[in-house]
C-alpha cells in the first residue's frame, strides 16, 4: 500500500471552532440537521470531557501505526488527530507515548477508529480520546498509509481541516466551510433549548408545548381510565 502526506490543507476558522466548542455533540448535530454523527460505538476513555478542533486524518493498514508517527509531524495547535484504518481493527494503535508527543504539539485530543490502550495514563495526563475499542495488543511499523486526506468512519466523511466536536455523547463532524453556519444555528438552538427548559420548570409539559395532543388523537391514541381498561372496555 502506498501513500501520500499531504501538508498544509485548508482548515476551518479557529474563531468559529472555538465557537463550536461551547456546544455539545447533540447539539451541533440537531443543527445540522441530525446529520455528522459518528457511530455511538466510538466511545470516550474519559468523562466529562468536550472538545472541539480541526482534523488532521490519518489512514492506516490494520495493526499497523506507521502512520499515526507520520502524522504526528503535521499536527499543530487546535488540532484533533482523527485515525481509520483500510479495514476493520480493534488492536491498540494509540497510546500514552503518541499522546505525549501530540500534547507537546497543542492537540486537543484523538478520535480513533480502532483500538487505544494506556488509557488510565490517558486520562491522568489530560488527553482526551475517543476509540472504537479499548485493547493492549501491540502493532507494527510496517505499512504505508496516508495522511490528511479524506477519509471514512461509520459513513461520514472527515476531511483534514473539518471540526471534530466530542463529548460523553460521541463525536460529530462539521465541514470546515459550514462551521460558521452550524455554531450560529448551535446558538439558536441553545436559546430555544433555555427557553423550553424553563417552562418545563414552570410546569408546562412537552405534550403542550410541542402541540403533540393533536398529534395523539391524529394518531388514534385514546385516554381510558385503569378501571375501564382493567374491565375489558374499548373505545
Amino acid at each position: 500500500m502506498s501513500g501520500v502526506v499531504v501538508t498544509n490543507p485548508p482548515k476551518a476558522d479557529a474563531e468559529d471552532v472555538e465557537a463550536l466548542a461551547a456546544y455539545g455533540v447533540a447539539t451541533v448535530s440537531e443543527a445540522m440537521g441530525r446529520t455528522g454523527l459518528l457511530g455511538p460505538g466510538i466511545r470516550p476513555v474519559q468523562q466529562g470531557v468536550r472538545l472541539a478542533g480541526t482534523a488532521v486524518t490519518v489512514l492506516s493498514w490494520p495493526g499497523d501505526n506507521l502512520m499515526i508517527h507520520a502524522a504526528v509531524e503535521q499536527c499543530g495547535e487546535g488540532d484533533v488527530l482523527v485515525v481509520t484504518t483500510t479495514s476493520p481493527s480493534t488492536d491498540g494503535l494509540f497510546g500514552e507515548l503518541f499522546a505525549t508527543a501530540l500534547q507537546r504539539r497543542g492537540v486537543r485530543g484523538i478520535v480513533i477508529n480502532t483500538g487505544i490502550r494506556d488509557t488510565q495514563e490517558l486520562r491522568e495526563m489530560g488527553f482526551a480520546a475517543w476509540s472504537r475499542a479499548v485493547s493492549a495488543q501491540g502493532t507494527v511499523k510496517a505499512t504505508g498509509g496516508s495522511v490528511n486526506v479524506p477519509i471514512a468512519v461509520d459513513g461520514q466523511v472527515i476531511r483534514p481541516g473539518d471540526v471534530i466536536v466530542a463529548d460523553d455523547d460521541g463525536v460529530v463532524v462539521v465541514p470546515r466551510e459550514r462551521a460558521r453556519q452550524v455554531a450560529e444555528a448551535s446558538e439558536a438552538r441553545e436559546q430555544k433549548e433555555a427557553a423550553t427548559r424553563a417552562a418545563f420548570v414552570e410546569g408546562q409539559l412537552g405534550l403542550d408545548r410541542y402541540g403533540l395532543r393533536e398529534k395523539l388523537k391524529e394518531l388514534g391514541v385514546t385516554y381510558q381510565s385503569y378501571d375501564a381498561y382493567t374491565a375489558g372496555e374499548r373505545p
